[in-house]
């Protein structure tokens, strides 16, 4: 297979390193980076030869020039800020690259119609990082539910917390507007695992929704799901705690555990050459898990009603920043 040339946008941010890892890991070449941070060291680990540039502007007329000069670039990765998905796929399609973009794709579900155009005036394609479908367990687990009867409706409780400290909440993390919010910045690739596993939403609830921490009950055709989600460390358990950790991750179907904590440190390159192959996850199938999180951020919380993770009941922590 011939070398691919790879530009990436948002090279400061913590996911760039994978997607440095992955593009080098499968034989191919990056030729230029931007971000508005130069703390960007890391590309020396890769492709020191690869050019830097802190200005929009000008890492756009490089890639012109490059292209004018017939030098194909031919993917544009996306590292950036969740708000700024939207404008960096359009860029990069307009410079007549694929786009390889990191999750969530976009923050609302018609921001992806218009991509959608966008994708066939110019000839190219998309694809979202929805590493979890490449994960073992969970492959099996699909597998697994296939197997059974088609009447079958499982019961499922996903937990997942990661603790961040005060930095997030000053942080583009911290604003709603920017993030999406808990449920959309740390859970979209979850919901994304539910919708591929166990069919279309045909329940939506939420239960609490605040700065640290969402919860709810969805209703899929195959399973009926509570979930919890936190970057407050007070809400791990206390023997977990108890042991230094600051992450607890659970998901339990019909009582059972399923054990997937390894075997993440590879699922991006895995991703990059499911796409070099053009088997990778395009626009129609980010769309479940955005609707998903869309709705999940303009409900009004009900409260502890209904069937509810147990979490969503230990006590609400105050804002860091307006108590």
């Amino acid at each position: 297979m011939a070398v691919k040339n790879f530009a990436l946008i948002g090279a400061a941010g913590y996911i760039a390193s994978r997607h440095l890892r992955a593009i080098k890991d499968t034989g191919n070449n990056l030729v230029a980076a931007l971000d508005k941070f130069d703390s960007v060291g890391i590309i020396d680990s890769y492709f020191p030869d690869a050019d830097f540039f802190v200005e929009f502007e000008r890492f756009d007329r490089y890639l012109d020039k490059l292209i004018r000069s017939h030098t194909n670039v031919d993917f544009v990765s996306i590292c950036t800020p969740n708000y700024l998905h939207d404008a960096h796929i359009r860029f990069g399609l307009k410079h007549g690259a694929d786009v390889i973009c990191e999750k969530p794709l976009v923050l609302n579900p018609w921001n992806i119609d218009s991509i959608k155009e966008l994708e066939t005036e110019m000839g190219r394609k998309v694809y979202n990082i929805l590493q979890l479908r490449l994960h073992p367990a969970i492959i099996a687990l699909k597998e697994e539910v296939a197997r059974a009867p088609k009447d079958k409706v499982y019961e499922f409780d996903l937990t997942y917390i990661t603790s961040r400290g005060h930095w997030y909440y000053t942080s583009w993390k911290g604003d709603i507007s920017k993030s999406g919010g808990i449920a959309t910045n740390i859970g979209v690739h979850f919901y994304d695992m539910l919708s591929w596993i166990f069919g279309d939403v045909k329940q939506n609830i939420v239960h609490i929704h605040t700065h640290d921490r969402a919860a709810g009950y969805l209703e899929f055709e195959r399973a009926r799901v509570r979930w919890f989600l936190s970057i407050n460390v007070d809400t791990i358990p206390a023997d977990i705690r108890a042991q230094g950790k600051r992450t607890y991750r659970s998901m339990n179907i019909e009582g059972k555990e399923i054990e997937f904590s390894d075997g993440f440190t590879d699922l991006h390159t895995r991703s990059y050459e499911e796409i070099l192959k053009g088997n990778g996850f395009g626009l129609m199938e980010a769309m479940p898990s955005i609707k998903i999180v869309h709705d999940i951020r303009h409900q009004t919380p009900i409260g502890l009603k209904g069937d509810y993770h147990p979490f969503a009941a230990l006590e609400q922590a105050p804002h860091p920043f307006h108590s």
